[in-house]
């Protein structure tokens, strides 16, 4: 891949970046717990178990309130993926695939050990976080995709015909890469997804997930960042499912008030594509994140994707203080996912403080190792 350069940051550029990035990474993972307790469940099944309503605030799963999945596990292993990538980039090496792949590795540690290995130094501090070692019920493509070192290429990608979301939801933070050009992110979250989904569908419905996330944390509206996101996908072959499906979501805005029959039309059979199109449309019609989340969870397809599609492009477009209190007061992992997120930000807005080729911080290449791991 080519070298991307970034932009000049300022200091109120850094703070709402920074933002934006809590914004993307809480609100994914608060979408992911609220949608936990029924993602196997019909509209109807939710109905009788929670009431008319449905789900209207976080339900027990996994043991607890707030419990997040596999997905969030995922999104946090991608965001530590690429610090790593830009902290090996120091040495000369500069293939965000591959580290994205070692730090997917990681997290199919945390599917099989009973805990950290202490003594592995390279693993940095993520791959240490006791709570992470928990399996919440990850799908037979990612075991099977990482069930070994090989590394899924779109040449040669694993579980070609793995058409589901699980790719999709692990990228928003490919968009959170705001100093490349839309092309770019989209090359990086396609490129990432063939290491489980290898179905075309999978892949091209990652890359215009990142790309819609991208534009709205550089300050773009909803409707042009999915612009920009049928732009990008025009230009690849076999983009007509998740392109058909994005302009779905955009034609349904005519079809009346928002409801579930809508976004289950929109969902189909819960591939990534229609994923995508629901999380989207729930986007569009949402009158605020809360109202968004409990649309994209009370339906019929997968709750637990569609909603945390939707948390991350929210988050994106409003930041942080967009999020309900309440549900981030019980999130769990949320200390996790805040530090990440502030180092994400502030290796993106000032790395070249923490690294460079002449030397580095020891405590950043502690947390960051450059080692092959």
């Amino acid at each position: 891949m080519s070298t991307p350069s970034g932009p000049v940051w300022g200091r109120t550029e850094q703070q709402d970046f920074r933002s934006r990035v809590r914004g993307t990474l809480l609100g994914a993972a608060v979408g992911d717990a609220l949608g936990a307790p029924v993602d196997a469940l019909g509209l109807e099944e939710i109905l009788r178990v929670h009431g008319p309503d449905g789900v209207v605030d976080f339900a027990p799963a996994y043991g607890r309130r707030g419990a997040v999945t596999h997905l969030t596990q995922l999104s946090l292993f991608t965001v530590d993926g690429l610090i790593r990538a830009q902290v090996r980039r120091d040495t000369g090496a500069w293939h965000p695939p591959t580290d994205l792949h070692r730090a997917y590795l990681r997290w199919a540690a945390t599917q099989r050990d009973w805990g950290p290995d202490l003594r592995r130094k390279d693993d940095g501090w993520l791959a240490h976080e006791e709570w992470l070692y928990a399996r919440r019920d990850p799908t037979r493509p990612l075991l099977m995709g990482l069930g070994d070192d090989r590394l899924g290429t779109l040449d040669a990608p694993k579980n070609p015909a793995a058409d589901g979301p699980e790719a999709t939801a692990r990228s928003a933070p490919f968009g959170l890469l705001v100093g490349w050009e839309p092309q770019l992110v989209a090359q990086l979250a396609v490129e990432c997804a063939a290491q489980t989904h290898g179905h075309p569908a999978a892949c091209l419905s990652a890359g215009a997930y990142a790309v819609t996330v991208h534009a709205l944390a550089r300050g773009e509206s909803l409707d042009t960042a999915v612009q920009q996101a049928l732009a990008v996908l025009a230009a690849r072959p076999g983009h007509e499912p998740v392109s058909e499906a994005l302009q779905r979501a955009l034609g349904a805005l005519r079809q009346g008030l928002p409801g579930p029959e809508r976004v289950t039309a929109l969902m189909g059979p819960g591939t990534a594509p229609g994923v995508l199109s629901a999380a989207v449309y729930c986007a569009l019609v949402a009158d605020d994140v809360r109202h968004g989340l409990r649309l994209a969870v009370n339906q019929d397809g997968p709750s637990a994707p569609t909603a945390a599609l939707l948390g991350g492009l929210l988050g994106a477009l409003h930041g942080e203080t967009a999020l309900p209190p309440a549900w981030l007061a019980e999130l769990e992992g949320r200390p996790t996912l805040l530090e990440l997120a502030d180092d994400f930000a502030m290796e993106m807005t000032q790395g070249p403080a923490l690294h460079n080729p002449a030397g580095a911080s020891p405590g950043w290449l502690t947390r960051y190792p450059r080692g092959a791991s």
